[in-house]
């Protein structure tokens, strides 16, 4: 392409595009005071009536296929203070499209959701995405049946059928891999910009899209000035928000993720939110947070529990622990038993390419033959249904006996206690101790 035309394509604003669209966008984000970069605010007016609101930083509740895994709705509502946006994702849904388009009530229906807004993602997060699959026309969804091709009009169509209250416009997300030219990352962010003005035009004519909402998204992998093209162009467009895509764990290294994601910041407007893919431990978590991120996935409990391990971590900063909803994880005070500084790979593998992945110093591995005789909760104080009625041992058991009912308690637990991470990282920047809950939650960092 000459090097006007790419100039006049990526970097001019095409206000003929959009001349016909309306500004319908009811969701609001109301920042009440920034704490060393962290963003504390409220996300309103969500939903088709306007009727949710999400605090930030926050967390989506994630789903494969609309559903919490091993957890029943019922199940998962025995959970408080669940986030008031679920996540779906095309890569569960595409192989239903069918299915959706003939039911015509959306997936809210469809999969049984409580009253929720509905957030609809490309990938999903904790499943590997093998890459080499794009084309200028085209990007590819893993279901269980294999590679699902997906065109910006069957995209549009499936989201048509879904029926999301927000969902991510298609995007080339390939730049995380090793060796990835500038020229690879240019033409990623090229191919985004050009979807998403393609998915513009077919939202407007959608007419099952109309109370939607479309969060643009922003890619350059790890090349500075193609992240803040990518940011610069995509605020130009009539977008509710933006994804961050490409900063997923172990795709940079720490320090230049958040050089990037402080960089882009700067680029999109403060009244917008910016939801980050692929990051969800607590650590990387907080340094996303004061970089300037409102909104992760919650994926990381899922992973967690998939690897059979309790998440143990503390994050108490009050004096009384009613209030903080959870004490210092007695599994770190035991004298048998040692805090995990880092990253341990499991016995039988890494689990790279699944949802188990890698253990991290957040939690506990309850295969392990200690918790045998162990008849503690699994967090001493912790209010959800598995710490008030089971036992570690009891866990153990079940883990080793493949039980079923193992995945079920510790995704309650899980998810109880990562939003209660939320929770207490709001409470701080409210109280102005976020200094107080890194060193809670970073205890091995301190003095670093």
């Amino acid at each position: 392409m000459p090097q006007c035309e790419h100039q006049r394509m990526c970097e001019a604003p095409q206000p003929l595009l959009y001349s016909d669209f309306h500004e319908i966008h009811a969701m609001k984000l109301e920042i009440s005071r920034v704490v060393q970069g962290c963003r504390l605010g409220v996300l309103t007016g969500l939903g088709k009536t306007g009727g949710h609101s999400l605090e930030t930083p926050g967390c989506l509740l994630y789903t494969r296929c609309g559903s919490v895994p091993h957890l029943t709705q019922d199940t998962l509502h025995t959970l408080t203070n669940l986030p008031a946006v679920t996540q779906v994702t095309l890569a569960t849904l595409a192989e239903h499209q069918e299915v959706l388009e003939e039911f015509k009530e959306g997936v809210r229906k469809f999969a049984g959701l409580h009253d929720t807004v509905v957030y609809c993602s490309l990938h999903d997060p904790a499943s590997p995405n093998p890459p080499g699959y794009i084309t200028n026309k085209t990007v590819s969804v893993w279901g269980s049946g294999g590679r699902i091709e997906l065109t910006v009009q069957r995209y549009m169509a499936l989201q048509a059928a879904i029926q999301p209250d927000w969902y991510q416009s298609m995007a080339d997300g390939e730049t995380g891999q090793e060796n990835t030219t500038r020229k690879r990352v240019r033409k990623a962010v090229d191919r985004t910009l050009s979807h998403l003005d393609e998915c513009l035009v077919l939202h407007q004519k959608t007419q099952a899209l109309t109370e939607a909402e479309i969060f643009g998204v922003v890619e350059g992998g790890d090349v500075q000035e193609e992240r803040l093209r990518s940011a610069r162009e995509t605020a130009k467009r009539p977008v509710a928000g933006f994804v961050l895509d490409g900063f997923q764990s172990g795709a940079m290294g720490t320090d230049l993720r958040n050089q990037l994601i402080a960089a882009t910041m700067a680029e999109l407007p403060q009244d917008k939110p910016r939801l980050l893919q692929g990051v969800g431990c607590p650590d990387e978590v907080l340094d996303c947070v004061e970089a300037g991120v409102d909104l992760f996935e919650s994926f990381f409990p899922y992973q967690v529990a998939e690897r059979g391990c309790a998440l143990c971590f503390d994050f108490d900063i009050e004096p009384d622990p009613e209030r903080a909803g959870t004490r210092t994880p007695t599994v770190l005070d035991s004298d048998k038993e040692k805090v995990i500084t880092g990253e341990v790979p499991r016995e039988n593998g890494d689990g790279s390419g699944d949802a188990r992945g890698k253990m991290t110093r957040f939690e506990m591995d309850l295969r392990d033959s200690r918790y045998r005789e162990d008849f503690r909760p699994l967090v001493s104080g912790c209010s959800c249904y598995c710490c008030r009625n089971h036992q570690r041992a009891y866990v153990h058991h079940l883990l080793v006996t493949n039980e079923l009912l193992a995945g079920v308690l510790l995704m309650l637990h899980n998810t109880a206690h990562y939003l209660g991470f939320f929770q207490a990282l709001r409470r701080a920047l409210a109280q102005d101790r976020l200094a107080d809950l890194k060193k809670q939650v970073l205890p091995c960092h301190q003095g670093q």
